[in-house]
C-alpha cells in the first residue's frame, strides 16, 4: 500500500503515520491537512490523535535517496521508534526504515 500511494501522488512526496499491533505494522494514517510538495512532506502532528498503537512515520524520497535529511531526523526524534523512507522506483529493494536517532534499522516484511 505505501509503494502504490508513493506511486500515485510521484513527483510528489507521500508522507503518513504508521500503527502497529503486537510489533506489526499494519496500518497508515494520514494526518488532516497533510501537505505532498515535491521535495517535501509536512505533517501537522498537532492534529495527530492521541493513539499509542502510532509507531512512527513514512514518507517517500521521490528522488530514490534513502537516507534521512536533517529534517527528516528532526521529525523521527519527535513522532515514534520506527520511521520509513521509500523511494523511486517503489519496490521492496527500495525502502529503508530508521530509528528515531535515524540509525539504520532491520524490519521484516510479513
Amino acid at each position: 500500500m505505501i509503494m502504490e500511494a508513493s506511486k500515485d501522488i510521484y513527483p510528489k512526496e507521500f508522507g503518513a503515520m504508521l500503527r502497529a499491533e503486537h510489533q506489526v505494522i499494519y496500518e497508515i494514517s494520514i494526518l488532516p491537512g497533510t501537505v505532498n510538495g515535491d521535495s517535501h512532506t509536512i505533517m501537522w502532528m498537532f492534529s495527530k490523535p492521541i493513539d499509542f498503537s502510532v509507531v512512527g512515520s513514512v514518507h517517500s524520497h521521490p528522488n530514490g535517496v534513502l537516507r534521512p535529511s536533517d529534517e527528516d531526523l528532526h521529525m523521527f526524534s519527535n513522532s515514534g521508534p520506527v520511521h520509513l523512507i521509500v523511494g523511486s522506483p517503489y519496490n521492496l529493494d527500495n525502502f529503508r526504515a530508521f530509528d528515531r536517532e535515524g540509525r539504520e534499522i532491520k524490519i521484516n516484511i510479513v
